[in-house]
């Protein structure tokens, strides 16, 4: 199963590389999105619950690393006070196997 790095750029402008067990991503984001900061946590939180509800379904078990990375976004994203703040997806990029 191909996973995907997707890139984002955070209100503040610093860039993060982001993961995704799944090439479910590219059901949710795009390359050049712009989105209010809450509307896309709402959206990695149940684009990254369904890569690893594809990962159980392929292997038996959920994927950790998808969790891990929605723990990391939820916690730079706690430091916006404005969750209306903009966040861009720059790029997303097949892993490979």
């Amino acid at each position: 199963m191909p996973a995907v790095h997707f890139y984002i750029r955070w209100p503040d402008g610093q860039e993060e590389r982001c993961y995704s067990p799944s090439t479910v991503i590219y059901q949710t984001f795009r390359p050049g999105d712009v989105m209010p900061l809450g509307e896309f946590m709402q959206k990695a939180e149940s684009a990254l619950n369904s890569a690893s509800e594809r990962v159980k379904a392929s292997y038996g078990y959920y994927c950790s690393s998808a969790a891990d990375q929605f723990r990391l976004l939820q916690q730079r994203a706690a430091t916006y006070e404005d969750q209306s703040r903009e966040i861009t997806v720059l790029s997303m990029s097949d892993i490979g196997e």
